[in-house]
């Protein structure tokens, strides 16, 4: 019988986060530096301190009992609570020392709306460490909810999440300098939609997904590329044309042009979190700051 007054540890419980994410419990185990036995030791351990099993051991993979998947919630935020307690004394004096960790949905947020947000902040903070990561979009979500990161650049709305709103960021039109419709400008969405198109993969894909389908247009899809830099490529290349977040794109590629598009497609791009107030004195003043930027912007 587990005793009333029996917690599990710290160790064990990172066993449990770490299951998640893994494809066995020895290799759970292993992202932690713990042997095989001393996997199945701390796991045996927590559910005899829990008084029921946290994993399915009939399972084919790592899949969590009713009552893990309900624990789970508690020990992320039982994590996000030691970071924040780690931050806070850390930054106390100033924010002179801590660690911001930011989730970047893609070249968008990571080229045009970060370096400025962070140049500032870390003028002021030289002292706390940022930890930028870029991922989806779908994934910056996760990563939010599962508290691997404290703040996410998003596309707009997120209703799970407080946000905070940094710009609108137009759909546009990439095609080849000599393409016949380079001339033009705005480009009828119709128009676009005769010739190859070469689909991006990256953040705005759903929303061109989208705009084609409010038009009732099937684009002729030939290419299809996650990489920005190839895709302008292939565009300059005469391959066909596509559609861009104009928040993306550099100033100029040789070759390939920019131009509006008819009628007009956007995006709201904002930062997430789970709770402004109860951000760490990090991630607050980083939100207070791109705050600031936004109103003045306006």
């Amino acid at each position: 019988m587990k005793s009333p007054d029996a917690f599990p540890t710290l160790k064990q419980l990172n066993l449990l986060l770490a299951l998640v994410d893994s494809d066995g419990i020895a290799s759970a185990g292993a992202r932690l530096g713990m042997t095989p036995s001393a996997t199945s030791h701390a796991l045996r351990a927590l559910e005899a301190t829990l008084g029921t099993a946290v994993v399915n051991r009939n399972a084919p993979g790592v899949e969590l009992t009713y009552a893990g998947q309900q624990i789970l919630r508690h020990v992320r935020d039982v994590f996000a609570a030691l970071r924040l307690i780690q931050t806070t004394a850390a930054t106390s004096a100033g924010l002179k020392a801590g660690l911001l960790r930011i989730g970047s949905f893609g070249t968008s947020s990571s080229l045009t709306l970060l370096p400025p947000l962070l140049a500032g902040f870390q003028e002021r903070y030289p002292g706390v460490e940022v930890s930028v990561t870029e991922k989806t979009d779908l994934e910056i979500e996760q990563d939010l909810t599962a508290r691997r990161i404290e703040i996410g650049v998003v596309t707009l709305p997120k209703p799970q999440f407080d946000t905070l709103p940094l710009a609108v960021d137009d759909l546009v039109a990439v095609v080849p300098e000599r393409h016949e419709l380079a001339d033009t400008d705005p480009i009828d969405l119709r128009d676009l939609g005769r010739h190859p198109f070469i689909l991006t993969h990256a953040g705005s894909q759903e929303l061109i997904a989208c705009m084609f389908a409010r038009a009732g247009i099937q684009p002729k899809v030939t290419h299809e590329l996650q990489q920005l830099n190839s895709l302008l490529e292939f565009v300059a290349q005469g391959h066909g044309v596509s559609i861009v977040a104009s928040l993306a794109l550099p100033n100029r590629h040789d070759g390939a042009v920019y131009r509006r598009i008819t009628p007009r497609s956007s995006r709201r791009v904002g930062l997430a979190c789970l709770n402004e107030g109860r951000l760490s004195p990090a991630g607050a003043a980083l939100w207070r700051q791109a705050r600031t930027m936004h109103t003045r912007a306006e």
